[in-house]
């Protein structure tokens, strides 16, 4: 028996969520966008009219300005959507619990065998009809047999639609779709299938999965099967993800970081965003990884394997601050930073002793991180803040970041 694979995107969701609180909004063009004083300048979400004008997610706000001069700015308010994303998701709980978030705004649902729900196609139009009565939000939602394809046909029809794509359509309707639609088919992929003269789903699908080996490693062999329909992916409940392979963050700031001083203080914050994140899964890390972006936009990353796994915060700014003393030596300004922690291993996994190491200090500051998460988690992520970090500030995730000219850190 053939399973059934619901994917439910919710149409345009923060410029949806934004008109919904400003009725003004309707009819007229508009894209919610990052703050541009904090260089986040890029558009998140848009409007119907937007789209038709040609403005896209990810373009910055002068392009989409050149593209759409009545354009209106909307600065996006995260809260919302989580609050809207939470009452959605509540109602594809009603089906089934079989429901695996990409995203806030995206969901796979597993109906397969759900005697509560026999014909999936209808149960599809009720999801639909039941979202934009109880929110006032539109869902496209694509039903298929696998989750790849079900994901092409919530993309297939917008807004507010159904579409089946079956064993008895799916070529015709997915082969002649640009690879680059597909999932797990990114930038870098779609250049280098275009390459191999490959520019539709249907002609990787027609491909030799060797081929497609020796250039794509084994991604090649995986997105033939995809393309031909064979993905077997179970949709997973939350909270049954595999482990994380990484725990990151990065920012862009407001100003180029063009001291040490400077950059030491971003990677504290940073440390503080993946430290508490490792802490919160239960994770530490044997690698580490930093990322620079230069005021011309390219990207160097230099990587370090650690003395011993770590969770704690002030090890892993050490850490950061090493990196970068060895990878920053022309001084060159950076736009933006990054951090990830690699090499994952639980918490409390053997260790070899290491005779250098200061324990007893090392427990006092295990000691700090964990009072400091307590905090966090009961009065918010602001109630309690490092003194080096405090001030004219800077968002980071839901750290506060300060540039200073001079001073101590």
């Amino acid at each position: 028996m053939d399973r059934a694979i619901l994917h439910s995107d919710i149409n345009s969701c923060y410029a949806s969520i934004e008109r919904l609180y400003e009725p003004r909004l309707c009819g007229r063009p508009f894209a919610v966008c990052g703050a541009p004083e904090l260089r986040h300048g890029i558009v998140l979400s848009k409007d119907d009219i937007a789209k038709k004008a040609g403005v896209k997610t990810g373009m910055a706000i002068w392009q989409a300005k050149c593209l759409c001069p009545e354009l209106e700015i909307v600065l996006p308010h995260f809260d919302r959507y989580t609050e809207y994303a939470d009452a959605v998701r509540s109602i594809y709980y009603d089906y089934t619990n079989l429901c695996e978030p990409f995203g806030l705004d995206e969901c796979w649902l597993d109906l397969t065998g759900c005697l509560a729900c026999p014909d999936p196609v209808e149960t599809a139009q009720e999801i639909r009809r039941r979202v934009k009565k109880e929110t006032g939000l539109t869902v496209s939602i694509g039903v298929s047999f696998n989750k790849i394809f079900a994901k092409l046909g919530s993309d297939y029809r917008k807004p507010d639609a159904v579409t089946v794509i079956d064993r008895e359509n799916y070529k015709s309707i997915v082969w002649g779709l640009p690879a680059s639609d597909m999932l797990m088919v990114g930038r870098s992929t779609a250049r280098q299938l275009e390459r191999m003269g490959i520019r539709t789903i249907g002609e990787l699908a027609a491909a030799s999965p060797e081929s497609l080996h020796a250039v794509l490693g084994k991604a090649g062999p995986m997105l033939h099967a995809f393309a031909n329909g064979a993905d077997t992916t179970a949709v997973r409940r939350v909270g049954d993800e595999p482990p994380p392979k990484s725990v990151g963050n990065s920012t862009t700031l407001p100003r180029d970081v063009e001291t040490l001083r400077q950059a030491e203080v971003v990677i504290l914050s940073l440390a503080e965003s993946i430290g508490t994140r490792l802490r919160r899964g239960g994770y530490m890390c044997r690698s580490l990884e930093l990322s620079l972006r230069t005021e011309e936009l390219t990207w160097t990353r230099h990587r370090m394997r650690l003395f011993g796994a770590t969770d704690v915060t002030l090890e892993l700014r050490d850490m950061g601050m090493r990196l970068l003393s060895q990878a920053w030596t022309d001084r060159t300004p950076l736009r933006s930073m990054g951090l990830c922690a690699l090499e994952l291993v639980p918490t409390g996994a053997p260790e070899q002793i290491d005779i250098l190491c200061d324990y007893v200090n090392l427990e006092k500051q295990k000691k700090i991180d964990a009072a400091v998460d307590g905090i966090r988690k009961k009065y918010g992520a602001e109630a309690i803040q490092r003194a080096s970090v405090f001030g004219n500030s800077v968002a980071l995730g839901k750290q506060i970041c300060t540039l200073p000219e001079k001073g101590f850190i």
